[in-house]
């Protein structure tokens, strides 16, 4: 089968069978546009006449580039190589599938960093919206404790429409694949919101067209994913937080809190929306680092 085909078929299975979101499958375009390139300059135009040897090269020459790249992007670019010849071999597309001997490099274990409790309380109170007519104050105040609140990510909390908040004291989020899941809210996160939607939502709702979307933006259009990031870097410059605060850091703060509370990892997992343990395991490091801490700050021969 011609590459470029191949190529088309994978990503076609990956964003509709699959459900993958559409960051995900630019992500995928991105790397198989490359390796296409990259048979194209071998004089190979089929997928058939891939073989293990060529696609551990290309891995190699990846893997050798300068500057070097992270270990997770050469993960996902082989993730991405993998998934074309599986689909591929499949679907009976392709005789067999060259990727069986490609192995993933390691990626380093990082710990995420969450700020603490009182870096969090800084954060929200300097989104604004204390006064009455700071429409925007109000939303962002919203923003930031609905992230704070459910731990979800970005693209889930942007998504939001109105009425997955119907169910009073607890939150639809459509996590990746397209799965729901349900995540309780608190008090300080529901009094924000509430404070949001009757005081702020309906001005910016009139500036623009109709829209479902819980969060707008200043001329009533949907909130986008990089407004987010913005709303929440200018808090955390007023807030004079010195270490780079991301949407991901509070969703990081949210599980880390969670868990030195008390809260059992298998929790934790299914409001995060992890289809692993393993992925929010890592989160229990950061605890046990906690409590490293206090235990050779308190007890009397822990030095």
């Amino acid at each position: 089968m011609r590459v470029d085909r191949a190529v088309d078929s994978y990503l076609r299975h990956v964003s509709i069978e699959r459900g993958l979101s559409d960051h995900t499958v630019a992500a995928y375009r991105r790397d198989l546009a490359g390796y296409a390139e990259w048979l194209a300059s071998r004089g190979l135009r089929d997928t058939d006449e891939v073989t293990a040897d060529l696609v551990g090269e290309f891995a190699a020459e990846r893997a050798a580039a300068q500057p070097p790249p992270a270990a997770s992007s050469l993960a996902r670019l082989q993730s991405s190589v993998r998934g074309l010849h599986r689909h591929l071999a499949r679907e009976g597309l392709a005789v067999d599938d060259p990727t069986g001997r490609l192995r993933p490099p390691k990626a380093p274990r990082r710990l995420p960093k969450a700020l603490t409790i009182e870096q969090v309380e800084r954060l929200l109170a300097a989104a604004g919206g204390e006064g009455p007519g700071d429409l925007i104050g109000l939303r962002d105040r919203a923003l930031l404790e609905l992230l704070y609140a459910t731990g979800a990510r970005v693209s889930e909390v942007v998504q939001l429409a109105v009425d997955d908040l119907a169910h009073g004291d607890v939150l639809r989020v459509r996590g990746k694949g397209s799965k729901e899941r349900i995540v309780p809210i608190g008090s300080y996160a529901r009094t924000a919101v509430d404070a949001y939607l009757t005081r702020a939502r309906p001005e910016l709702s009139r500036r623009g067209k109709a829209s479902s979307a819980l969060f707008l933006g200043a001329r009533g259009a949907p909130l986008s994913r990089q407004s987010a990031w913005l709303i929440i870097g200018e808090a955390a410059e007023r807030a004079e937080l010195t270490s780079h605060v991301s949407p991901h850091t509070l969703r990081h703060s949210f599980a880390t809190h969670l868990l030195q509370g008390g809260a059992d990892v298998r929790v934790v997992q299914e409001l995060l929306g992890h289809a692993s343990v393993a992925t929010t395991q890592i989160y229990t490091h950061v605890s046990v680092d906690a409590l490293r801490d206090v235990y050779a700050t308190a007890h009397p021969r822990a030095r």
